[in-house]
């Protein structure tokens, strides 16, 4: 993974900035100016072709403006940050998201169902009879692209489609790739071209964004799978704007902040000098209210340096360099009195090495990676092993605590088909949560949706080796690997669980929180969706 890919996709995990009272951790919601780090920007697809290019389409996307993008490589680099899916090491929640009927207890997705093996019955009925009973093509799962479902007549798919389970379409096609079935999963990519939407049910638009990895991985692997491809580039203030929407109706990212931030606070009561590292320094919206808390505790506020780990691709959503978070949290400290300096380490995290920190000596330092070290490629990706050295790194610097904000699921080192699987579970229950606060038809969230979640999507279902940047990790593999690499947990005060109760007030009632094996776990339902974990 190179920082030098452009446009890289926006995940559910950006934070405005928040207007918060002078001596507290209360979010007054007056300003909203989403955080958005070195995400770039994600795809949108129509209808196209002509003699040298076919490329792929959202049937039912609402057609925008579209600029060609630079390089195959610009647009398979994706998100430095993910927004949060399912499980080989299992979590406290891994026995209830895999239960059978609605994974998540929800009324929301509302598919139809039939069973799969009256599908089966069914389209062997078809085959017969539009092929003969002595066809080689009838005893297959499903008829092949040519043979079969090309001489189905258009009434007759009209037909079965209704009766079908999207979800299990969608696994099946991706089983067929898999198994290198191509006839059969383009056979069912058609199918599943007519029962997506991007403003449909939950499972509908995820499966728009789905369809669109799968046939992307036909093309190949690598930075070729989206040469394909048209993106439109939003603007910086409309990538803001597609961030504030999540932002208010989703709390993936106040979740980490907050979090995080009570850690940091309680670590570094009454030190004198703090120096605090931000491997995704994003805007730096973050840190306005820590620095306000602590401009307000007892006696002299403390001398605060922070260091923003952000590479250059972030330019495009702040509308310009780190010198744009450094002059906002600089005139924020001088306002508050607080004695102040800001370090830019303008790369990818994966390359900062311990003279980019500047550490000075009697520093009480604090680090925190807020869902980004799942983007730094691990010992099944590279024999450098990023994410393994830059824990080291960490560690030698004695930190005072460490946070650790990811998404609760395991899709790094998964085979495709268990990976697909796992995506389908996973973002199901995000778009539910996303489903319930605004209309179907709600354009802001189906512009959100698509420029904020859809390019991690296709970037886990279409990429592989140093090409697929998003690269989950159970709490339980990060405890492991945490530990293997010297941390010890640092435990989380009732603080913490309390100020995410309170957050929690403001969203949906199926948000929940639960602190088990040492982290907090962040729900929709019975689904986790993201932990919170310290560690020294």
């Amino acid at each position: 993974m190179k920082a030098s890919q452009q446009h890289r996709g926006v995940a559910l995990y950006h934070q405005p900035v928040q207007q918060i009272d002078r001596c507290g951790f209360q979010i007054l919601e007056n300003s909203m100016y989403p955080d958005t780090g070195s995400q770039g920007n994600n795809l949108s697809f129509q209808n196209y072709k002509d003699d040298k290019e076919q490329f792929f389409t959202l049937d039912s996307s609402p057609a925008t403006a579209f600029l060609t993008c630079d390089s195959p490589s610009a647009i398979s680099g994706l998100s430095n940050r993910s927004p949060f899916s399912p499980q080989g090491s299992h979590s406290c929640f891994s026995d209830q998201h895999h239960s059978s009927g609605n994974n998540y207890g929800s009324p929301i997705s509302g598919c139809s169902i039939i069973v799969d093996d009256d599908f089966k019955s069914k389209l062997r009925e078809m085959e017969v009879s539009l092929l003969g009973p002595d066809s080689d093509i009838v005893d297959s799962h499903f008829c092949s692209h040519r043979s079969g479902m090309a001489r189905w007549s258009h009434s007759q798919i009209a037909e079965t489609i209704p009766k079908l389970n999207l979800k299990n379409v969608l696994i099946d096609c991706a089983r067929a790739i898999s198994e290198n079935e191509f006839d059969n999963a383009i056979s069912l990519m058609e199918i599943l071209g007519q029962m997506v939407s991007v403003s449909g049910e939950p499972m509908q638009r995820l499966g728009a964004y789905m369809l669109e990895g799968l046939r992307a991985r036909l093309e190949g692997s690598g930075s070729s799978i989206y040469k394909t491809l048209k993106c439109e580039v939003p603007t910086s203030s409309q990538l803001m704007s597609y961030m504030s929407v999540l932002y208010r109706i989703c709390p993936y990212w106040r979740f980490a902040y907050l979090s995080a931030n009570v850690v940091i606070r309680e670590a570094l009561e009454n030190e004198p000098r703090i120096h605090i590292i931000d491997f995704q320094i994003a805007q730096g919206s973050q840190w306005i209210p820590l620095i306000q808390d602590l401009a307000c505790q007892p006696g002299a506020p403390p001398r605060i340096r922070i260091t923003g780990v952000d590479d250059s691709q972030s330019e495009h959503a702040r509308g310009g360099g780190l010198q744009i978070v450094g002059k906002r949290l600089s005139e924020l400290a001088a306002s508050c009195n607080v004695p102040f300096e800001f370090n830019a380490a303008a790369m990818c995290g994966s390359e900062v090495e311990l003279h980019n920190l500047r550490i000075q000596p009697g520093e009480a330092i604090a680090v925190n990676f807020p869902y980004v070290l799942h983007h730094m490629p691990d010992e099944s990706v590279s024999t450098e092993n990023h994410r393994d050295r830059l824990l080291r790194l960490v560690k030698s610097l004695s930190p005072k605590v460490m946070t650790l904000v990811e998404q609760e699921s395991n899709t790094n080192t998964s085979p495709f088909y268990s990976r697909f699987v796992e995506m389908v579970d996973y973002y199901t229950a995000m778009f539910e949560s996303i489903d319930v606060a605004r209309p179907r038809d709600d354009k802001e969230r189906i512009s959100a949706e698509m420029h904020c979640v859809a390019r991690d999507i296709v970037n886990m279902v279409a990429c592989e080796g140093a090409e697929r940047v998003e690269r989950h990790e159970l709490f339980g593999k990060w405890r492991s690997r945490l530990m293997m690499d010297g941390f010890t947990p640092y435990p989380l005060s009732p603080k913490v669980t309390e100020a995410i109760r309170v957050l929690l007030k403001e969203y949906h009632g199926n948000f929940r929180i639960q602190e088990a094996n040492g982290a907090l776990y962040l729900s929709w339902m019975q689904r986790a969706m993201a932990t919170s974990s310290a560690w020294r």
